[in-house]
């Protein structure tokens, strides 16, 4: 199983999000990837023993122990699909500490093309009763260094925000792989996003997501 370890730091601002490109670049960090992103999640209002059974078909056969052990094992999941590069991926996280498996820290994570459209997939979801919490839009920056991967996004709704992950499959390790996510955001003056506040935030565009999507609006949260 693979375990991700994230942090957000809230930039809000296009002059914010420059200051962490210029100091990214002082480290030799360089943009791998950019590109435009859609994401809808989903309630776990369904059957996941049926989502089980349907989304099984679209995967080999290691993929699909893994999908079967987020699924049946994992607590708190949360259910998108994603489109990135005119290709749909279904995404399933779930949480493996006390913080929530949107939003969470430590969380175990399976993301796999599906080889289908993104609303043949969301009608996938839908046949075994989940149904939209919010659609989300984003223009996302992809930085790399060793381990870490890192990004500055736009988020519709948030403004500019920015995630540090490393990803394991050695669980009694993430304390340490997270504490040294920790050191790097200091190094470049970042402060870690409170999990208090971003649920609030989550709150609030999930409720008014329709104001958001695929726009320019902002809002703030505190």
């Amino acid at each position: 199983m693979k375990y991700e370890v994230e942090i957000k730091s809230l930039l809000q601002t296009n002059e914010n999000a420059q200051k962490l490109r210029d100091k990214l670049a002082e480290q030799g960090i360089e943009i791998k990837n950019k590109y435009k992103q859609l994401n809808h999640y989903f309630l776990n209002d369904g059957d996941f023993a049926k989502l089980e059974e349907k989304l099984l078909t679209l995967f080999s056969d290691d993929k699909k122990e893994k999908l079967k052990k987020i699924l049946e094992e994992g607590k708190n999941h949360s259910l998108r699909t994603r489109e990135m590069n005119g290709e749909a991926f279904f995404v399933v996280k779930a949480s493996v500490d006390d913080t929530t498996s949107s939003n969470g820290i430590l969380r175990m994570e399976f993301e796999e093309a599906a080889g289908i459209p993104m609303d043949a997939l969301d009608k996938l979801l839908e046949e075994a009763g989940f149904s939209y919490q919010a659609k989300w839009s984003r223009e996302r920056e992809e930085y790399g260094k060793d381990d870490f991967y890192i990004t500055i996004d736009k988020n519709a709704g948030y403004g500019y925000l920015s995630e540090f992950e490393i990803q394991t499959e050695d669980e009694n390790s993430l304390a340490e792989v997270k504490q040294r996510i920790l050191d790097l955001m200091s190094e470049l003056g970042l402060e870690e996003l409170s999990q208090d506040r971003l649920e609030r935030m989550f709150k609030f565009y999930n409720e008014n997501w329709r104001e958001y999507y695929g726009t320019e609006n902002v809002f703030n949260v505190e």
